[in-house]
Parts: C-alpha cells; sequence; structure tokens
C-alpha cells in the first residue's frame, strides 16, 4: 500500500474519527475522571511500568470501541452496494483487504503511540529516576490488540453485512471484556474467571503496585491471541465462500488454545515483582526501593535521626534501619512489620508527604507502634492507631502532637489520646519504659490493645 492509496483510504474511511475517538476518550478518562489513575504513588505519570499499564486500563471500553468501528468500516463496500462490482476486478481481494485494514490499523496504532507518548513526556518531566525498557511490551501488546480488535470486527461486517453487526459487536466485546475483567483488590489482581481466561482480555487491571508487572509468559501469550485475532479478521475480510470463512476460524482458535497453555493459573505469576525495580537504593541504613531512589535525599537525614531516638528509647529492641516495605497486600490487610526495620509505604500520607521535623515523628511513631491497619487514598487505618503513635513520638520528642494526613482529625485524635497521655506520664519512667515495650510488642505482633498497653492495662 503506497501514500497514494494511503490517502484515498483515509479520506472515505472512518480510520481518522475511530483514532480520534479512542485517544480523546482515553485523555478524558485520564484527565478528567478523578480516579486511583490521578493519585497516590501509582497514578499514571509516575513510573514507567504504571503509565504503561494505565494507559492499558482504559481497553476495557476502547476494544470493543476498536471492534465496533472496524465493523462499521467493514460494512463499507455493503454499505455503497459495490460488493457484486470489487468482486468482479482483477485485483485480488487480500489487496482490497490489507488497504482497508492497514489503514484503520495505522490509525488506531497511532492513535494509541500518541496517548503513550504523551505519558512518557510527563513521566520524563516528573521525578521518575528509574528509566527501563520493560515497560515496552506492555504498550505494544496495547496498540496490538487495537489493531485486532477492529480487523476482527471489519471481518466479521464483511461476513454478516448488517446495520446492526457493528453495535452488537460493540456491546458484545464490552461484555466479554468485563466478565473477563481482573480487579486489583487483592494483592495480585484477580478475576470472577479463571485467571487464564481472565487474560485473554486486553485491558489490564487497576494499578495499585509501581512495582509489580506483567510477565513474559502473559506477553507472549497475549500477543499469540491477538495475532490469531488479527489473521482471522483479515481472512474473513478477504474470503469470498463460505468453506474459507469457515476455515477463518483456525487462526482465532489456535492463537486462544496457545495462549491459554501459555497462561499462567496462578494470578500470583501474572503480575509479579519487577525485581530491578524493588532493588534497595540505600544511604546508610535508610533505603528506598530503585523505582523511588529520588526520594532518598528526603528520607536520609529524617530517618538517621529517627533510628538514633528509637535506639535511645527502645535500646537494643530498637529498629536498625528503614526501608521501603516492598510486600504486594490485598486491600484492608495488615501490611509488613519487622522488628529490624522502621518499614515505610509511601502511599501513607503521614510519611510520604511529610518532610523535615515532621518525617523524624512519623518515622519514630511507625518504629515504636508499626501499623496494623494501612492508611491510604482507600484505607483510613484505626483512630486508636493514630492516637498510640501519636503518644509513643510524644514520649520520645517531648511533646504530645496529633499526626498529620491521617483520616482522623487532629480533634479525633486529641479526644483519645489526651487522657491516656495523662495516666501514661503520671507513672514512673520504668512504668512508661515497659509501656512503650508493651506497646511495640503488641504492634509488631499485631494482636491486643495498643493503648492499653501504655497504661499497664490489658493487651489482648
Amino acid at each position: 500500500m503506497n501514500l497514494r492509496i494511503l490517502g484515498i483510504e483515509l479520506r472515505r474511511s472512518v480510520a481518522p474519527w475511530a483514532a480520534v475517538v479512542v485517544l480523546a476518550a482515553a485523555l478524558a478518562l485520564l484527565h478528567l475522571v478523578s480516579g486511583p489513575w490521578a493519585k497516590g504513588t501509582a497514578l499514571w505519570t509516575a513510573q514507567w511500568t504504571s503509565m504503561a499499564l494505565w494507559t492499558r486500563y482504559p481497553l476495557i471500553f476502547l476494544w470493543p470501541l476498536a471492534v465496533g468501528l472496524g465493523g462499521l468500516q467493514g460494512l463499507r463496500d455493503h454499505r455503497s452496494n459495490m460488493a457484486e462490482l470489487l468482486i468482479s476486478t482483477p485485483r485480488p481481494a487480500r489487496h482490497r483487504a490489507a488497504a482497508l485494514a492497514g489503514t484503520t490499523a495505522l490509525a488506531l496504532v497511532s492513535s494509541f503511540a500518541l496517548l503513550v507518548l504523551l505519558g512518557a513526556a510527563r513521566v520524563l518531566a516528573g521525578d521518575a529516576t528509574y528509566t527501563h525498557l520493560g515497560w515496552l511490551p506492555v504498550s505494544l501488546v496495547g496498540a496490538l490488540a487495537l489493531t485486532a480488535g477492529s480487523v476482527l470486527g471489519m471481518g466479521i461486517a464483511r461476513t454478516v453485512p448488517s446495520a446492526l453487526t457493528p453495535p452488537a459487536l460493540a456491546v458484545g466485546a464490552f461484555l466479554l471484556t468485563n466478565l473477563l475483567r481482573q480487579t486489583s483488590d487483592a494483592a495480585t489482581p484477580t478475576s470472577a474467571v479463571p485467571n487464564r481466561l481472565s487474560l485473554l482480555s486486553p485491558a489490564v487491571a487497576e494499578v495499585r503496585e509501581t512495582l509489580l508487572t506483567l510477565s513474559a509468559p502473559v506477553h507472549l501469550g497475549q500477543t499469540i491471541w491477538l495475532l490469531g485475532m488479527a489473521v482471522t479478521g483479515f481472512v474473513l475480510l478477504a474470503a469470498a465462500t463460505p468453506r474459507a470463512r469457515l476455515l477463518a476460524l483456525t487462526p482465532l482458535l489456535a492463537g486462544a488454545a496457545v495462549a491459554l497453555l501459555q497462561f499462567p493459573a496462578d494470578p500470583r505469576a501474572t503480575y509479579v515483582l519487577d525485581r530491578e525495580a524493588a532493588t534497595p537504593v540505600c544511604d546508610g541504613p535508610v533505603c528506598v526501593t530503585t523505582a523511588r531512589r529520588a526520594r532518598i535525599e528526603d528520607l536520609a537525614a529524617p530517618g538517621a535521626e529517627a533510628l538514633r531516638l528509637l535506639h535511645e528509647a527502645l535500646g537494643d529492641r530498637a529498629p536498625t534501619g528503614v526501608r521501603e516495605t516492598t510486600v504486594p497486600r490485598a486491600l484492608g490487610d495488615t501490611p509488613e512489620r519487622s522488628r529490624a526495620y522502621v518499614l515505610v509505604d509511601f502511599d501513607d500520607a503521614v510519611i510520604g508527604e511529610a518532610r523535615g521535623e515532621e518525617l523524624t515523628r512519623a518515622l519514630v511513631a511507625q518504629g515504636i507502634a508499626p501499623l496494623c491497619r494501612p492508611r491510604s487514598d482507600t484505607e483510613s487505618g484505626t483512630l486508636e492507631e493514630a492516637a498510640a503513635q501519636s503518644i509513643a513520638a510524644a514520649w520520645v520528642l517531648g511533646e504530645l502532637r496529633p499526626l498529620e494526613r491521617t483520616m482522623h482529625d487532629t480533634g479525633q485524635q486529641a479526644a483519645v489520646a489526651d487522657p491516656v497521655w495523662k495516666t501514661f506520664m503520671a507513672r514512673t519512667r520504668a512504668e512508661q519504659r515497659q509501656g512503650i515495650n508493651a506497646l511495640h510488642d503488641a504492634a509488631v505482633a499485631c494482636s491486643g490493645d495498643p493503648l492499653g498497653a501504655l497504661t499497664g492495662g490489658p493487651t489482648r
């Protein structure tokens, strides 16, 4: 297909409009709708992998749209009453099919590539310091999905030339992607259908963990499945006999079978930890992951000071380092805890948005009383834990102050913490130290009542 034919096809097809609709819909979702892609450490412009995954996420409705628009394109000859005329021409049907499918595929791929380039520009303009190419397969499979969906839509519409075919294709594809939809409420995304079946969907789950990426078997299986889909669509578009149309289903079925064998059955083998991104980068005893090494400068000095204060407060029981947690968890699950390290989660605004002395206070509180209930945009922790952490930090730093940026306002925290603080400070210094040690043990074990531990009450 030369440039002249390409220009003619672009003028007389829906390909340019399909590209505009796909790009506009994706940009509207990512920029105008408030969602998890716009906040936290996993927002869509924070890191390369999260950018690639978030641009794949809208395929849950963009792929059905591409299938429906492809169906509309496939009806062009039928609407023009030119089908019999074109069959009688000496030009091979596969050449006409290639011009039609190639134009639409090029337009959709260009549209998706522009979306990815806009995201890449935002990532480069941000503070992402972990640069890698592991995100490229995620985006390449997304572009292939739009191409394969549109070509399949064309082939089906050419086989079943009805005005109802394009909307039926779009609705059917939308129902399919929602049936296969993965959710990210678990430590690794899950689906209502078996994991292998869910991976036939070109869309991905919401991104909650920037250290997770799709595994190589998933990329390979989806590529095989989508290539089989594209070949089937192309053969249907060029086929002239019922037998050829029946044989056209072979690549689709074979691709699905091979892909299902390739896909992992266990969701934990679908989204895997990017080990290079999770490699620690340290400044003394304070370490973060390579993916967020830009945070080490702000964390190093307050972290070292917090460790010094914790050693004075807890003695040999004190943590010896600060580490960013790398263990994926489900929503509501107990966060990772450690006696050896103060584990930080940058999605917790109490730590993630703090600087200087405020960050030191938050790290001291986390070191003495690590959270049993996570805090983030979707999880609030408990008021009692916030009060216990504020008391623990006050015992070390000498001033009772509610923690900033929790889901509980300062008045609520003060109402719970003040009576306990007064009772706690009325005890002898040795009893106070016993209470702090009991609080530390209860919090690390994630059992008992942390406030009760401070005042010598029951801890279970």
